[in-house]
């Protein structure tokens, strides 16, 4: 049975009371970024949602992007534990596609749909202060070494000053996760993890993490295994069972640092289903798995 459109009003109706004025931290990336018709479908939503009393703050990544970019200079992406190995050359290439490309295409299409997107980056207010990673340790054959990933950031500090201005403002920021460290270089963090401090930092109500699966997933081949809840005690455990892999990694420990320190859910939703994330906001079927704490009446 078809759902009439006046019933879909109704039941959005007591989300938009809970959510109004509220700040919600939406990471966007994965096919949208590559994909113009998930990206539009995605910024349609964002700009609803400010226009409906939200106040959304987007942090991109551009992984696939930038991907593309250091294969066409004839330059292979390396990871590890899901994060890009960053030397010179891939910084430079992150800076460039990042904030000189996904950020402006993004800003663009806020104004094109009628709202007002500003680009930032760490650099920005010195938004996001971080230090580099330190080598990480990996058993190769039975044998520990140490793997330098680089560029690769963690943040230190949070100064969402600037944040409050232009939310405040009625814009809509689109943040690169580029962060500077105390001497001025350039540090690349994975956007998910920024998504989270920043949301932290914000005390957002939510943190949305737009991916290309239904949410994490017992057996990542059937789309069915979706888990649609974790709970902070849950995470440790999911990691060392393989549960939590590869890019997932991230995602899961951006969503935890941002409900370890106030916002209320964080959401993992697949951005290639078109409006996802407001069936995620404003109907009362969830579509994607919400990391939470655990509430002391399940203990």
């Amino acid at each position: 049975m078809e759902l009439k459109r006046e019933n879909v009003l109704i039941e959005a109706l007591p989300y938009m009371q809970e959510f109004y004025d509220s700040i919600m931290v939406i990471k966007v990336g994965g096919n949208a970024m590559v994909n113009p018709q998930i990206m539009e479908d995605i910024i349609k939503d964002i700009v609803l949602l400010r226009y409906v009393g939200i106040k959304p703050v987007i942090v991109h990544g551009g992984g696939p992007e930038i991907t593309e970019k250091m294969e066409r200079m004839g330059k292979k992406a390396e990871f590890f534990q899901g994060l890009r190995i960053t030397d010179d050359e891939t910084m430079e290439i992150a800076r460039m596609v990042l904030v000189g490309n996904i950020n402006t295409k993004i800003v663009s299409l806020i104004g094109v749909f009628g709202g007002k997107g500003i680009g930032l980056s760490g650099h920005d207010g010195r938004m996001i202060l971080g230090h580099k990673q330190g080598a990480k340790k990996v058993i190769v054959d039975g044998v520990e070494t140490e793997v330098d990933i680089g560029w690769v950031g963690e943040c230190e500090v949070i100064n969402p000053d600037i944040l409050h201005i232009v939310l405040e403002n009625g814009y809509i920021p689109v943040i690169s996760p580029i962060a500077v460290d105390i001497k001025g270089n350039a540090l690349n963090i994975n956007a998910d993890i920024v998504a989270g401090d920043i949301a932290a930092a914000l005390h957002a109500k939510k943190l949305i993490l737009m991916t290309d699966v239904p949410g994490l997933l017992k057996d990542v081949k059937d789309p069915s295994s979706r888990i649609s809840c974790v709970t902070l005690e849950d995470i440790d455990t999911l990691i060392s069972e393989g549960v939590i892999q590869g890019g997932m990694i991230p995602k899961i420990k951006g969503a935890a640092v941002a409900v370890e320190n106030g916002v209320e859910r964080a959401h993992i939703i697949n951005g290639n289903v078109p409006h996802s994330m407001l069936l995620e906001l404003f109907t009362d079927c969830g579509v994607g798995t919400m990391v939470c704490k655990l509430e002391k009446s399940q203990e």
